[in-house]
């Protein structure tokens, strides 16, 4: 869809003005928002800006009931589902928790009519959704790639991939796509869940498998922080950069200093939760067509422009 109709969409979901109430006409819709728990800073965002939409569409929209439920993995995200659907919700945003465990239970609830907007993930099968609103996950990827290509030139980089979902395969192929016949080599990768913890642990196991690193595509904020720490205890001192990726303000700030470990980052913001939540609103508000495919852009984050990305007071 144009930026034009977006930026209508989540005008007419997010403003929670006296245009917006009186445009609205009084109807009873309950819209189900189905998110994982926010077992890392991205998700922590992600459930923020949730629950603040929530309040700001309810607020904007007579009538209109927004239930946020939160998951800390798939099989809970399922059960949740089953939930909201006991509810009889109009409609259902989710943001799914795996591409796999998911695909199946949304199926189900689109065949009780229920209009689908999926968020970020996407399911095995994209027929089931009306709307699907994400970053641009290619392009985060092609981002990536040519940062390395263009800054580090030649060299052996490891790569860290997310959980398996459909995201991640776009993003970590469109890395190495832009990596082709350059002299960047990516000599390892391996699935580190978005999560600080387990990139740690996997950092650790690259750093005594491989004597010499040259830099880290970490993919994610949240890997790089538990990335850094293990390249710390370790002293090892050849790595020249680690590029993680969603804008976390701890990064940006990073960034914003000048930190020559982390030189740059890659946007993806968890607020757009509420564009999808917007324009579902608007869906059952407006006139306005809402079914289609909404793509936030990927920047690249450097210092030059990092002040523009840089929210102190944010979540994550």
């Amino acid at each position: 869809m144009k930026a034009t109709v977006l930026k209508i969409a989540v005008a007419a979901g997010l403003m929670a003005g006296g245009a917006t109430g009186a445009m609205a006409q009084q109807k009873n819709v309950t819209i189900g928002v189905s998110i994982p728990a926010a077992t890392h800073g991205w998700t922590g965002g992600v459930v923020y800006h949730a629950q603040e939409t929530a309040k700001l569409l309810e607020k904007g929209y007579p009538g209109l009931k927004v239930i946020v439920k939160t998951s800390p993995d798939g099989a809970s995200q399922a059960n949740a589902l089953d939930d909201l659907t006991s509810q009889k919700v109009d409609a259902l945003v989710v943001l799914p928790f795996n591409s796999d465990e998911l695909t199946n239970p949304v199926r189900e609830i689109k065949k009780r009519g229920t209009f689908v907007t999926v968020v970020d993930r996407g399911l095995k099968d994209p027929s089931i959704q009306d709307i699907y609103v994400a970053g641009n996950n290619p392009e985060f990827g092609r981002v990536a790639g040519k940062y390395f290509v263009d800054n580090l030139k030649q060299g052996n980089v490891v790569v860290f991939r997310g959980i398996p979902t459909v995201i991640d395969e776009e993003r970590v192929s469109n890395f190495e796509k832009a990596l082709e016949g350059s002299g960047v080599k990516v000599i390892d990768k391996q699935y580190a869940n978005w999560n600080r913890d387990d990139a740690f642990k996997v950092m650790q196991d690259f750093l005594s498998k491989h004597p010499k690193i040259d830099a880290v595509w970490a993919s994610d904020d949240d890997m790089a922080l538990g990335i850094m720490e293990a390249i710390r205890q370790a002293k090892r001192e050849d790595i020249k950069f680690v590029l993680g990726g969603a804008g976390m303000k701890d990064m940006i700030k990073k960034v914003m200093d000048g930190d020559k470990m982390i030189p740059a980052d890659v946007s993806y913001p968890p607020s757009m939760i509420s564009t999808a939540m917007g324009v579902t609103a608007a869906h059952f508000y407006s006139n306005a067509p809402m079914r289609g495919t909404y793509v936030l852009n990927a920047q690249l984050i450097t210092k030059d422009n990092a002040k523009d990305h840089y929210f102190p007071n944010s979540p994550f």
